[in-house]
């Protein structure tokens, strides 16, 4: 029965290893009972030596701190006296040697799960994940040499070989001990310490990178500030867990346990796991919420977030064993995504559904115009993004052959054209809420206006394009025209040319007509506002062009007839300059209708 124990339990220790083994100086077919008694009489030695219950030092120190070259005699010892106990099970299976060799065996594995577990402990901070991700890349060359001295950088060289020696040694010395327990068929064993000291070091770093364990209702009814403030959070987090928590736990694991993949792959699976589940549950229980448009940009975050890292996710979980990290992933990121189509469609709704009846006063900027442009603007930002989410959910509407020809080549490009085009269709609309049709013009000129500048001063230009910038602003173009024109037509053309020989009543209804249409004017336009400065300076510098010059060739030719008033009612009341001054103040929105001042006095007394 104890044979059949013994064997037994031998078997199953050989199938737990993967084939590798420890180089033995005595291997199984050149070995006789003389040799393996020898073995057994080494390997008592050596096992004892470092026992801790034979001895007390052995009890108080580390044999690899104590000594690496006796650690690997320890490990030859222990590969000798398996080599040992194959020849005893095949040769003689009932033989005391067989059991005193197992409970040597037993008792080194047991020294050597020790010195693991020491190993792991005393050198974690020589095994933090941020030393392991990056150690290959780290070099003195990354310092500057302008702002650091040649000791300064020396010594910083030194520091970061020593650590990078240190860690190097520790995984060696890993990588050994893990090899032999594994080969000797106490892989388990190896594989438990490590998982309870590095499982513990992952979700450490979780904790400190600010990830919570909460559950989906929990994300979902939070208040928007708060949940804002936990995406920030979460996008810094990600990066570094992916990049440094999970990649040097990636590199530490491959190289410790190197001897047997299969045991690697299912040890970094069961010490990242629950960390990688609880990270991204947070994208995935956000993406089930449901947000205002505006809301947009954070979910993008989100999104671009795992996008970006989605070749590291990939790499470095591309254990079968940690398939389900990369599927929650890409879960994350498929939700993420139908709630951006979902947002992007709820906005052009938004657009399209507007139903404000009141007139902007003074003609001014809509504030769907505003709202609008601003979302589109910083949307731009995102257009990869939004490119390759939208790719297979192309615009319904067609876009008017004028403004498809003038689009650039940008995926996006009609996406965006067309949610403009909404816009500027609506403020069409409302510009007929506008009883003065001069009004009307100068609300389409003030709307298209912001925006142009909108797609010019952000990444919708670089999606839209500069033709599509310079169809528009010729459209803007028509706008002031038709503007001035209905506005200040009847001014304009108050003036009519008169013969060099015309009499005085001529000319006093030539100023009056003047001055009728210009109060008649000016008090309806005190009202108007333009948005924009340079667009304001703009209008008023081209109204002026058209009325000033033919008034003061007008008022230097006539003004010595109209020296004295007539029945009370003066005939000249502006000076050019007075003319000037008034339109300098238009477009503020400031006026009440009335009428421009008069200088009538100053004028006739000259």
């Amino acid at each position: 029965m104890k044979k059949v124990t013994l064997l037994s339990l031998f078997s199953g220790r050989e199938k737990e290893g993967d084939g590798n083994r420890i180089g033995s100086a005595f291997p199984p077919k050149r070995l006789d009972a003389q040799k393996v008694q020898q073995i057994l009489t080494a390997a008592e030695t050596m096992v004892y030596k470092w026992d801790a219950d034979t001895s007390a030092y052995a009890g108080i120190t580390s044999l690899w701190y104590e000594s690496r070259a006796e650690a690997r005699k320890y490990l030859g010892c222990v590969s000798d006296l398996q080599s040992a106990m194959r020849f005893l099970s095949a040769t003689d299976p009932s033989s005391p040697h067989l059991v005193k060799a197992q409970n040597l065996m037993v008792l080194a594995m047991k020294r050597l799960q020790k010195e693991f577990y020491q190993i792991l402990a005393a050198n974690r901070c020589h095994l933090d994940p941020e030393s392991l991700s990056g150690r290959s890349s780290t070099s003195t060359s990354e310092f500057d040499e302008d702002n650091d001295s040649e000791d300064e950088i020396r010594k910083v060289g030194k520091s970061i070989v020593d650590v990078e020696s240190a860690s190097s040694l520790a995984m060696a010395d890993l990588r050994s001990i893990a090899e032999s327990m594994i080969a000797f068929g106490y892989g388990k064993e190896c594989v438990k310490v490590y998982k309870i000291l590095r499982k513990s070091i992952v979700d450490e770093g979780i904790y400190r990178l600010g990830i919570e364990r909460m559950s989906s209702a929990q994300i979902q009814k939070m208040d928007w500030d708060v949940l804002e403030m936990k995406i920030r959070v979460w996008i810094h987090a990600v990066k570094v867990a992916v990049r440094t928590l999970f990649s040097g736990e990636r590199f530490l694991c491959d190289h410790v346990f190197s001897a047997s993949h299969s045991i690697g792959e299912t040890c970094f699976a069961d010490i990242t796991g629950e960390a990688a589940r609880l990270l991204f549950a947070f994208p995935e229980s956000v993406a089930k919420g449901k947000y205002s448009p505006e809301k947009i940009f954070r979910i993008l975050d989100l999104y671009d977030a795992i996008a970006e890292l989605w070749p590291e996710i990939e790499s470095t979980f591309s254990y079968e064993a940690s398939g389900f990290v990369r599927a929650q992933a890409m879960s994350a990121l498929i939700k993420l995504g139908d709630a951006i189509r979902s947002m992007m469609a709820d906005f052009e709704a938004a657009i399209l559904k507007d139903s404000s009846k009141a007139p902007v006063p003074g003609s001014g900027l809509h504030p769907m115009t505003r709202y609008v442009m601003n979302f589109l603007s910083v949307l731009a930002d995102y257009r990869q993004i939004i490119a390759d989410i939208t790719a297979d959910c192309p615009v319904k509407n067609p876009l008017p052959n004028a403004i498809s020809e003038c689009l650039n080549s940008e995926p996006i490009a009609t996406r965006f054209a067309w949610l403009v085009l909404s816009l500027l269709c609506k403020i069409d609309g409302r510009s007929e809420l506008y009883g003065d049709v001069s009004f009307s013009y100068l609300f389409l000129a003030n709307n298209l206006h912001y925006i142009i500048q909108k797609v010019q001063s952000s990444e919708l230009r670089v999606v839209l394009g500069d033709s599509w910038v310079t169809m528009h602003a010729e459209k803007l173009r028509q706008y002031s025209a038709n503007y001035e024109r209905t506005a200040w037509k009847k001014v304009t053309t108050a003036l009519a040319e008169i013969p060099a020989d015309a009499n005085r009543d001529s000319v006093r209804q030539a100023f009056r007509r003047f001055n009728l249409a210009f109060e008649e004017a000016y008090r309806a336009q005190t009202a108007a506002v333009v948005v924009d400065s340079s667009l304001r300076e703009e209008l008023k510098s081209s109204i002026a062009q058209k009325i000033v010059p033919a008034y003061r060739s007008f008022y230097g030719r006539f003004r010595a007839f109209m020296r004295r008033e007539v029945d009370g009612e003066p005939a000249v009341k502006f000076s050019p300059e007075d003319i000037e001054n008034c339109l300098s103040g238009l477009f503020y929105g400031s006026g009440t209708g009335s009428a421009p001042p008069s200088v009538h006095l100053r004028a006739s007394s000259r």
